[in-house]
């Protein structure tokens, strides 16, 4: 009888060896991924921003500026290796109560390195079909302390973001990127002459971007708990004198925001460490046990037959 259960340990315990194996080299590539079916809605505002009113024609500034925005994923243009985001942001002018502009995106990319795919209809407000590249809503799973191409949609490239250390954000530690963007022409505008100290009736000058954006990355999931975005676009003339701000300032992460984002990956951590660590690790060691608590049983059972063979 102590043979038999000690087979049957032997076998169970070999089972769970290779339960706890399957899920560590497996089950965890194929399960912790980037959802398909994400919406999440953020919300970034600065205070004391300015910008040009095209319906007043004029600059208006110490403004409240709020931006919110809304990120739906395509669950039926997915793949077990890609998803599909749309988003939708919107930035009002809390001040005077009145919307200041609104942008749409839709990017494919890794679901597991954030990396983007250029497909699926792929676009930034009104460019189509776009060639995409770096990394765009999120960060890779299991963020490392190094460089990322991001890709900003402004400037419809990939810019550098830079690690530059560990910030605490409600409690939860993060990784620190921030991407330099030096004034970069994105367009030409067409304005009247007066305002821009023109003679002529119109006057069509280039339109530059400049601003620092800072990432506050949880290493484990790869989501900005956190942004800030220093934004300063100007118009300026052919010899690149400034002469007309269109918008100016830093919009930041509302605290609720950030606190909602950060509950979030915290339960996607304990997840992901449950099944990455305490699930195989704690199956291997019931495994361990068994076959050895087998394998004790069937060599005691051994010497008993052994001794009662000698007694007769």
């Amino acid at each position: 009888m102590r043979r038999i259960t000690g087979l049957v340990a032997s076998g169970l315990g070999a089972f769970l060896i290779g339960v706890a194996l399957l899920i560590h080299f497996f089950v965890v590539n194929v399960a912790v991924k980037f959802p398909l079916n994400t919406y999440t809605k953020t919300t970034l505002e600065g205070q004391n921003m300015s910008y040009f009113s095209n319906t007043k024609l004029t600059e208006l500034s110490g403004v409240t500026l709020r931006a919110t925005n809304t990120t739906e994923g395509d669950v039926s243009a997915g793949t077990n290796s890609r998803a599909v985001y749309n988003t939708f942001s919107y930035l009002y002018d809390v001040t005077n109560k009145k919307g200041y502009s609104y942008s749409l995106s839709r990017l494919a990319f890794d679901r597991r390195t954030g990396a983007l795919i250029n497909c699926c209809d792929t676009a930034v407000d009104t460019h189509s079909n776009i060639r995409v590249s770096g990394i765009g809503l999120l960060f890779p799973l299991g963020t490392k302390k190094q460089t990322y191409q991001v890709f900003n949609t402004t400037l419809l490239k990939a810019v550098p973001a830079r690690y530059v250390g560990e910030a605490t954000v409600d409690g939860l530690t993060t990784y620190k990127f921030v991407s330099q963007i030096p004034a970069t022409k994105v367009g030409d505008q067409q304005v009247p002459g007066t305002l821009v100290g023109s003679k002529q009736p119109t006057a069509t000058l280039g339109e530059f971007f400049q601003g620092t954006y800072t990432y506050y990355v949880d290493p484990g999931t790869g989501v900005p708990v956190s942004v800030s975005k220093q934004q300063h676009v100007a118009l300026r003339d052919s010899t690149g004198t400034e002469r007309l701000v269109l918008l100016d300032g830093e919009l930041k992460t509302t605290p609720s925001t950030a606190q909602q984002l950060v509950d979030t990956v915290n339960h996607d951590n304990f997840l992901i460490s449950l099944l990455e660590k305490i699930v195989p690790l704690s199956t291997g060691i019931a495994g361990i046990v068994l076959l050895l608590i087998g394998g004790i049983m069937i060599a005691t059972s051994r010497e008993d037959e052994v001794d009662e063979g000698e007694d007769y």
